[in-house]
């Protein structure tokens, strides 16, 4: 899968597993403001999609390698690199165990989730429509 051809403007930050949900959450911030998403719903739905995506790449894939946001007509983009080769794992939604809400959360307000193999790795990326 490949992200939208309208992409137009791109921020990557690499930082090779020490970023914080919260550096990151602070990264996509700045990046909204500076492509002018003044949509308060969109811009906590993206920050929703950034903590869930990076907390999983902590959690369960030896970290972050690379965040990359875009801006397209077809919404923000998230992008979150690591260096685990296994797939992102959707859990059964069972309200009595904590956790394992995050990737349906993310497809909630993303509409997908989307995975790219890359050397040493994997992408996971999710675009928050326009509102």
């Amino acid at each position: 899968m490949h992200p939208p051809k309208e992409q137009r403007v791109v921020r990557e930050w690499e930082r090779n597993g020490t970023v914080s949900a919260a550096e990151a959450r602070a990264a996509a911030r700045d990046f909204m403001a500076s492509v002018g998403c003044d949509d308060e719903r969109q811009a906590e739905a993206v920050l929703l999609v950034v903590s869930e995506l990076v907390t999983n790449a902590l959690r369960h894939a030896r970290g972050v390698t690379a965040l990359r946001l875009g801006h397209s007509d077809l919404g923000l983009t998230v992008s979150v690199s690591d260096a685990a080769d296994e797939p992102p794992r959707t859990l059964p939604l069972d309200p009595a165990r904590p956790g394992g809400f995050g990737l349906h959360l993310v497809r909630d307000l993303a509409g997908r989730l989307e995975v790219e193999w890359c050397p040493g790795g994997k992408r996971v990326r999710a675009t928050v429509p326009l509102s």
